[in-house]
C-alpha cells in the first residue's frame, strides 16, 4: 500500500467514525486540522505521513465524550491502523502523538517531544482560535447546556487538569482559561504567525462582546 493510499483509507474511516459527532469535533474539525497540519508541516523538516495521519486519527474519540477516557482513541487508531499493515515505527509515532497533543497535557510534563507533535499540536490550537474556534466554544458551550456569560462567576486560571476536564464554568471563562493562552503555546514559526493574528481577532470579539453586555455599544 503507498502512502496515500493509506491516507485515503484514513480519511474515510475518521469520516465515517465520526459522521454523527458533535459539530466541533467532526469530520470538518479533523479536515481544517488536516489543512493546517499540511500548512505547518510543508515549513518543518518532518515526516509527513506521521503529520498526516496524527492530523486525521488525534480526535477519532474524544476524551470529553467518553466520559474522559483518553486511552479509548488511541486504541482505535493502533486497531485501524494495524489493520492497514502500517509500519510499526509509524504506528507508534502517531499514538505518542495522540496521547501528548491536548491542551490538558500542558498541566503535565510530556512523556513524549517531535517536530510532528508540534505541528500537529500547532494545527489542532489553531482551530481553536479565531473566528472558528469562538463559533465551536459557543456551540459546545451550547451542547453542553452551559451559560454564554455570567459575571459572578469569574475565570479559574489556576485549575489542575482534572478540574480543568470537569469545568461546567460559562463560556466567556473558556476564553480566559484556555483560547487566549495558546497564543503563546505555539510550537512552530507558521503556527505563532497564524496564531497571532486569530489571538487579535478573539481579543477584539470580547472588547464588543462586553461592551454590548455592558450597554455601552
Amino acid at each position: 500500500m503507498t502512502e496515500q493510499e493509506l491516507i485515503h483509507r484514513t480519511e474515510q474511516y475518521v469520516r465515517k467514525t465520526l459522521k454523527d459527532s458533535e459539530s466541533g469535533h467532526n469530520w470538518f474539525h479533523i479536515e481544517r486540522v488536516w489543512k493546517n497540519a499540511k500548512q505547518i508541516g510543508q515549513q518543518e523538516n518532518v515526516n509527513m505521513l506521521v503529520v498526516q495521519l496524527a492530523a486525521l486519527l488525534h480526535d477519532i474519540a474524544d476524551s470529553k465524550f467518553y466520559h474522559g477516557d483518553e486511552t479509548i482513541g488511541p486504541k482505535m487508531a493502533r486497531s485501524f491502523l494495524e489493520k492497514q499493515k502500517t509500519d510499526t515505527s509509524i504506528i507508534d509515532h502517531v499514538i505518542k502523538i495522540m496521547e501528548n497533543i491536548s491542551f490538558r497535557s500542558g498541566y503535565e510534563k510530556l512523556s513524549f517531544l517531535s517536530t510532528e507533535l508540534q505541528v500537529v499540536q500547532d494545527a489542532d490550537r489553531l482551530d481553536a482560535i479565531g473566528a472558528i474556534g469562538i463559533a465551536r466554544a459557543f456551540h459546545f458551550g451550547g451542547y453542553k447546556n452551559r451559560e454564554i456569560y455570567d459575571p459572578a462567576i469569574p475565570p479559574d486560571l489556576n485549575m489542575t487538569k482534572e478540574a480543568y476536564k470537569k469545568s461546567t464554568s460559562p463560556t466567556i471563562n473558556h476564553f480566559y482559561e484556555k483560547l487566549l493562552l495558546l497564543k503563546d503555546k505555539m510550537n512552530t514559526i507558521t503556527g505563532k504567525r497564524i496564531a497571532e493574528e486569530r489571538h487579535i481577532f478573539m481579543e477584539t470579539y470580547l472588547q464588543q462582546f462586553f461592551a454590548e453586555w455592558n450597554g455601552e455599544a
